[in-house]
Parts: structure tokens; sequence; C-alpha cells
């Protein structure tokens, strides 16, 4: 998308807002002063009108999206369209008037082209849905669901059934839909495929009991509720509710605990905790808990939950450099550790995703050191182009010390909203950056943004986010800080925020001092891979560096290091290279020798597990010098001949460990059987062949 002087439609809304056309005007080289109007929702909205149909139109104005895009409806306009909000994010502010540089960075992004789509995940959803709590509550909104379902009052595409899981409530007296009783036991799946398994160990069978109220009239005690369940604590065992249902046969004390698994399409869960364990629901669980009021707003949303849905396959993985795991030792499992979805699970060797159950947040592609796991909506490129771009004019534009501030779409948008109209709203230099969820910007984004320019990096999360996020962030982050602090850049570069309330979300973003950058902002674009897009930036930033150190200590988990190996205890079995999933081990063809690349370690720590010896030892640090690059050895030694044949294999440090540690096994207690240690595979079949006096199993039993 691109505009001109015509089709970008500014407004200072009823002269709110200082904008100074001017500067916007060449930051976006548009070649002449741009206008600005005063009311072009009101008055001057056949400005909008003559501007269509001319090409793109940009306009930069969120609130009234709606009249604008009925306008161009109505004109049977064919211009593509793009709404910015400079008004909440940028104008209305304390610092308003210092802006222009701001306003001009947001409407360049909305210049760029659309991010390519990538493939959808298919939901389908026949509206089967299983409402889930105490028997009142359960059966009451059943009863609503039922009632609107045979009065077409729009949600005509629900069936509903329900699990009682208190005994309590009083079943309708038209038997509309499936009730059951238990104690749920586990809940899986995704919208059109939830499985839900629960146990029933009521002596009442409610797919029998015709709810005659027999065996209620006949209880002396009264122990059977309205729900057709057994108070056992009640319960003295005169048996006169058997006698009652007579052939019916729906009540037997003997009956023992069934578990049952039934599938739904949809869940309303009405338990005061969400059955569902996992941080995240996933699309179509709903959890209002039990507030009437959300509990309506949920049951409104299930209507809405029926037919064909689609949505787009966040991530893109590739398990051939997956770090995982190698021959049943696992390495690195941060992707699963951070997943709220429960998505992500161990499959040997690598993981799986399941498409349906992921959200799209991202954390598993920031976490993982490869990048054999990555977020792909938006991909790694089309984000970094926004960056650049939105840094670039922001420069361009006299402006300084820019914050990127990464937010989602929803409360974090609101709160900024909230904070331009009731507070100060953002600082001048602070960049607000949609993304579908913040936990989707790793260390590779925010170190490639402070070489491209940015002094910090901000991430705001809020608390429908699971906390988990924020932590994983924080930790992966702190690797990045390290960095930047031990080259010289001093401040704070990065912070995650996960305030709840608007006036902390302003003392914090207010308090952010400008941190050191680099003289001259990098010119490299965002790779789809990880571990590239990472050594740009710390190229970059180490040849800008007011302290360009040659090393810089890390702490465990972080995404770089090297090895450090006991050359006293190591006997070159080079299991370790066979487990490394990066190529970061080498061996060294026919010379027993182990030789180590830095640049491709990413710590998984799988060589540290797979080592029989015990002798390898992961150190976590950035290596700055080009000896990053190089193959190293960290360790070799003699080869050992075999004693028959003089050809070299193994090492003899291994032959003599072997000898020594199998010296005293009865298998090795003859002298041929020690000695055959020593020759290499081919010569040990000729010499068994050869030794005719040694027991074989070919020999008859006398």
């Amino acid at each position: 998308m691109s505009f001109d002087n015509s089709t970008l439609k500014l407004c200072n809304c009823n002269k709110t807002m200082s904008l100074d056309a001017a500067q916007i005007g060449r930051a976006l080289k548009l070649g002449t002063t741009p206008v600005v109007h005063t009311e072009l929702c009101r008055k001057q909205i056949s400005s909008f009108s003559d501007s269509l149909n001319g090409g793109d139109c940009i306009v930069a104005c969120t609130q009234e999206s709606s009249l604008f895009s009925d306008v161009a409806h109505d004109a049977k306009s064919v211009s593509p369209m793009k709404f910015v909000n400079i008004r909440e994010t940028a104008g209305w502010s304390k610092e308003g008037r210092q802006a222009t540089p701001k306003i001009a960075a947001l409407l360049a992004m909305a210049e760029l082209p659309e991010p390519e789509p990538v493939a959808g995940i298919g939901f389908k959803s026949e509206g089967a849905v299983l409402v889930i709590g105490p028997g009142e509550a359960a059966i009451e909104w059943a009863e609503r669901l039922a009632s609107q379902r045979s009065g077409g009052l729009g949600l005509s595409g629900l069936s509903v059934s329900v699990l009682v899981t208190d005994g309590k409530g009083e079943f309708p007296a038209e038997r509309r839909y499936a009730i059951w009783s238990g104690k749920p036991s586990g809940v899986s799946g995704w919208l059109g495929e939830f499985d839900v398994a629960w146990t029933e160990d009521n002596p009442i069978d409610l797919d029998l009991c015709t709810r005659c109220n027999a065996c209620v009239r006949a209880c002396p005690e009264g122990a059977i509720t309205g729900a057709f369940q057994v108070d056992a604590a009640k319960c003295r065992s005169h048996r006169d509710c058997v006698a009652a249902c007579g052939d019916v046969r729906a009540i037997d004390f003997s009956r023992k605990p069934l578990v049952r698994k039934e599938r739904f399409d949809l869940v309303l869960d009405l338990s005061n905790e969400p059955l569902w364990r996992r941080g995240e629901l996933p699309q179509g669980y709903l959890a209002p808990g039990r507030d009437p009021m959300e509990q309506a707003l949920a049951v409104a949303q299930l209507g809405q939950m029926v037919g064909e849905f689609e949505k787009p396959k966040f991530f893109s993985y590739n398990p051939k450099i997956c770090a995982h795991g190698r021959s049943g030792k696992t390495g690195c499992s941060k992707c699963i550790d951070v997943c709220s979805t429960g998505a992500i699970t161990s499959k040997g060797d690598t993981v799986e995703v399941e498409a349906h159950l992921c959200l799209g947040c991202g954390g598993c592609a920031s976490v993982c050191p490869s990048g054999a796991m990555t977020h792909a909506y938006p991909r790694t490129g089309d984000l970094g182009r926004r960056i650049r771009r939105a840094l670039s004019v922001y420069r361009e534009a006299g402006g300084r010390d820019a914050c990127l501030l990464f937010h989602d779409g929803e409360q974090s948008r609101d709160r900024i909203a909230t904070l331009a109209r009731r507070g100060a709203g953002l600082p001048a230099r602070v960049i607000p950056l949609e993304v579908l969820h913040p936990a989707s910007v790793g260390i590779d984004i925010a170190l490639a943004s402070v070489a491209w320019g940015a002094s910090q990096v901000m991430w705001l999360n809020t608390p429908h986010q699971d906390e988990a996020y924020g932590e994983a962030m924080r930790r992966e982050l702190r690797h990045g800080e390290a960095v930047l602090q031990a080259l010289g850049y001093t401040g704070e570069h990065f912070r995650v925020t996960g305030v709840d309330e608007v006036p902390a979300f302003e003392r914090e973003v207010w308090s952010l001092e400008p941190a050191a950058i680099a003289k001259t902002p990098a010119s490299f674009e965002a790779s789809p891979l990880k571990r590239t897009t990472l050594e740009f930036a710390v190229e970059h930033l180490h040849k800008q560096a007011p302290t360009p150190v040659e090393t810089v200590p890390l702490t465990t988990g972080a995404p770089w290091g090297a090895l450090a190996v006991d050359r006293d205890t190591c006997t070159l079995c080079l299991a370790c290279v066979s487990a490394c999933p990066e190529s970061a081990l080498m061996d060294s063809g026919d010379v027993p020798r182990l030789r180590f690349l830095e640049r491709n370690c990413v710590q998984c720590g799988l060589c540290e597990k797979t080592c029989p010896e015990k002798a390898i030892t992961l150190v976590p640090r950035l290596n700055l010098t080009a000896a990053v690059r190089e193959p190293v050895t960290l360790n070799e030694a003699q080869p050992f001949e075999c004693i028959r044949c003089s050809k070299p294999f193994g090492t003899k440090k291994m032959i003599d460990v072997m000898s020594v540690r199998l010296a005293a096994h009865s298998m090795f207690a003859s002298g041929p059987a020690l000695r055959r240690l020593q020759m290499c595979a081919d010569c040990r079949v000729i010499d068994m062949m050869e030794n005719k006096s040694e027991i074989s199993i070919l020999d008859p039993k006398q």
C-alpha cells in the first residue's frame, strides 16, 4: 500500500491534537504537505469521499472506521483502506506536541504491504454442547438453551447435554436432553472434538430411570435428591427405593463405579475452577465460573460457535534442528514448558504440536534456542520490516531514543486508549506495535531492534495472559541485556511489564529512561532463521560497542555457549557427536579427535547428558571473536592399532579402560577373549573361527 497527499487523510480530531503536516510530509516523502482536517468524520466527510477510487487510502482515525467503511461501501469503492490510530497512541499525550515523529512512523507502517497468508487449520462444530457444573446452575442454563432451541431464538444450532457434578438440582419435567451425574476426570480436545470423561458412582442409572419419583417417595430418610442422586450420608440401606423402582431396575446398590467418556463440540464449564487445568482455554471451552453475568456472556457466545471455522497455523516446526532429545535423552524442553494450552508434547526425540490447540502466542518460538520452532503469523521477516520502517521514519522525522512497545489487540490496546483519555498518554518516544501476542517477540527481534536503532523494547502483558509467558520472556531477555551491558550499552533496554491497573502502567511507561544505542543503525533484514538474526544483531552491536569485549559470560539457559571437556576422563567414544542436533560437535574422520564449532551450540545439554564418562560441562557465554566460526579441538588421543592387522580403530585410552573394566568378568577370564578387545571387528571374527579349543554354542552337550 502506498499513499500521497490525496489518499492520506489526517484529522486533528476537533483540534485536540497538534499535527505538524509539513514534518509528516517530509518524513513520508510525499512531495507536498498533506491536508490536516478538523472534522473529517463530520463536516468534511466529502473530502474522504472524493479520495475514494483514487488508489490506496489511509485514514488516521480508528474511532470512526465503521463510518468510513460504510461511506466507501455506499460509494461502491474498491480502494484498499487502512485505519491508523494516531490519537490515543500519539496525539493525546502530555507530550503530544513532540509526537510528530511517532505519528509519521505509525503512518509509515501502514504503508507496508499485508503479510502473505499462511496455511489454515479447520474446525467443524455441529453445536453439541455439554454443560458441566452444580445441578441447579447447570440445569437452569440447559433449560434456557433447550427452550431457545425449540423456540427458534437464535441458538437453534445447539444440542444440549448436562453433567451434574454435585447431585443437586431438580430435573425438568420433560426429557428433552441427556442428563448425567458424576465426577469429571478429564477434558481434552478442541472446538468440535472435546472428549469429556467422568466417573458415575450413583446407584441410580439415569439412562434407565423414568423419573417417576417412586424412589423419592419411598425413601424414609429423604436421601434421594431431585436430581435422582442417593445421598450416602442419609441412606440407611432400607432399600425401599429398589422395591419401588420395580421392573425398571434403575437402582442397583451393587453397581460398580463406571468411567464414561463422550465427545462434544462445545463445553460450558460452570465449575468454580475450570476442569481444563492448563493456563489458556481452547476455543469452544467456556469457563465463566459462578458469576451469573459471566455465565450469561458465555452462553451468548455458544451460538456463534456452530459451523465450520478456520484459523491460521501460527507456527512452523523443523524437527531436524530441534534440540529436544536424542536416543531417549531429553535436552531442551523450553517450548513444552512455556506452552499454556498444552499444545506441545514430547514425541521421543522431537516434539509434536497440536495445531488445533495452538492459540498463536508464539512463546514457543521466542524461547526456542535453535530456531526449530518459528512463529509464522506474522513471519519474522514481516515483523522485522515493520520495525525497521517505523524506526527509520521516526529518525528521519527528528525522533530520538525510540522505545518500541509490543502489545496485543485486546486488553492492552484498551489500556493504551484509557491512558490517553484519562492519564498522561504514551511518551512521545514510545511507539506502540500491535502483535497477536507480545510473547511472540523474542530475543532475536529484541536485539535486532536495538541494532536497528531502538533505545528500548517493552512488552505489555495483561492479566488475561498466562504469567508464565512473562517469566519466560524475562529469563530470555536477561541474556540479551547481559550482552548489551557487557558491550557498554548502559541503561535498561528490555522491560516486560504485567501491570493490571492503568495508573501502574502509566508509572511504568513514563519511568523508563532512554538507554544507550549504537551510533549507526544496522541495515540487515530479519532472517527467518532465528540464529542468523541473532548473529547479525550481535555482530553489528559488537562493531558499534563502546567496550567491544571478546567474551560475555552468561548464565544457565543462554542460547550461546561453549563446552569444557575433561580430557582425563573422556575416552573419545564420540557418543556426544551423535547426540548433538546442531552439528556443533564433530569427529575427525579416521583420527580420534573431538572438535567443536561454538557458533552452532545452543546449550541444549544433550552432549552432557549422553556422555557416559560425565566428561562434558556446559559453559554459557557469548564468544564475539572470529574463533566462534572455526572448529576447535576439545580432545584428541593416540589411535589404537589392531594387534592382528595393525588397522587403527578406537583409541588407546578407550581400549585400556575397557580391558581393565572387563578383566574381572567371567566371559573375559580367558586370555583369547581379553585379547580380542584389542582387535578390530573383522579380526575378532577371524580369531574366533580359528581358535578351535574354545567352547562353542554349537558343541553338543555331553
